[in-house]
């Protein structure tokens, strides 16, 4: 049997899932076949995707693949960066408190409210009229 030279880690945000590969290399970052600054044009995305490189100091020692499904661009931004915190974590387990200590490790369970029958919207309510 062959061993598995990948970690695996899975991060969710909104209604984002992003399933994240790692393993030690030169710091090639793909996301969903494209590269990872291509994937996101926009600094603070970028930047919210690398945190976890960044807080334990391993930017660019490591090659990840990234398969994102479902909401936006800032949902998967960050559901990015919780599954390479979650892969990090099982690769290398002292960096736990690092990653805990920057809130990396911790899930972000807000989530749309559903829209209630007789309003508009979640909360907002159709326009009255006096007359």
């Amino acid at each position: 049997m062959v061993d598995n030279p990948y970690t695996w880690g899975l991060g969710r945000r909104k209604s984002s899932v992003a399933r994240v590969r790692i393993k030690p290399g030169s710091g090639g970052f793909l996301v969903n076949g494209r590269p990872a600054m291509e994937y996101f044009p926009v600094l603070k995305e970028q930047v919210s995707i690398q945190a976890p490189l960044v807080a334990t100091e391993t930017a660019g020692s490591y090659d990840i693949w990234v398969n994102v499904v479902g909401g936006g661009p800032t949902g998967q931004a960050d559901a990015i960066k919780m599954g390479i915190a979650r892969a990090l974590k099982e690769l290398n387990t002292t960096f736990e408190p690092v990653l805990r200590e920057h809130g990396l490790l911790t899930r972000d369970s807000r989530m749309k409210e559903r829209k209630k029958y007789g309003r508009r919207g979640a909360r907002r309510g159709f326009q009255f009229s006096k007359r």
